[in-house]
């Protein structure tokens, strides 16, 4: 399993706010650097692709997942590829976030974390939603409209996991959910 906020372009203006980049942020805001209609559907370089960011390593290592490998494959198809990955792993976190709720028992402070981390995930303005527009941005070639959907994904994620008031302290969470959402 690979962890969504390990990774940022060192030169977007995603780095202004205030918590750990993503995945989809990582390439969609590469992509962003790019994003000439005539160079989106040029063959590109992993390892072009992957220098612009906070760890190269993870970066190359989930474009070179991808199955027939990256090897020829254009930007839109690195975007779109890192799209369906963070997809599977945000359904995966709602579903580990509703048998944390059934699991929560007798502590309403659980339950209730996991009740807003499931509407930040799964809820109609949740990550779920948000990565399903950045699909559908990407494919419409609105590129503000994918760095808009992307940074709200991210911003869900910190939020449940971090809190969204900074003077608030986190839930102390001890269960796998915040590796799982990272």
């Amino acid at each position: 399993m690979f962890s969504f906020l390990n990774l940022i372009p060192s030169n977007t203006m995603a780095y202004y706010f205030s918590f750990k980049p993503s995945l989809i942020s990582c390439l969609l805001l590469t992509f962003l650097l790019f994003a000439e209609s005539t160079f989106a559907s040029k063959v590109v370089d992993v390892n072009l692709i992957c220098k612009e960011v906070q760890n190269p390593s993870f970066c190359s290592n989930i474009l070179n997942s991808k199955p027939g490998g990256a090897k020829g494959a254009d930007l839109l198809s690195h975007a779109n590829y890192t799209i369906e990955v963070v997809l599977g792993n945000i359904t995966n976190t709602i579903n580990l976030i509703k048998s944390l709720i059934a699991h929560s028992g007798n502590d309403p402070q659980a339950k209730s974390h996991y009740e807003e981390c499931l509407v930040l995930f799964g809820g109609e303005n949740g990550s779920l939603g948000e990565i399903m527009d950045t699909q559908k941005h990407l494919k419409d070639g609105d590129y503000y409209g994918v760095i808009t959907a992307a940074t709200s994904v991210i911003a869900n994620i910190e939020y449940c996991i971090s809190g969204e008031d900074p003077q608030d302290p986190p839930y102390p969470d001890k269960s796998k959910l915040p590796q799982s959402a990272r």
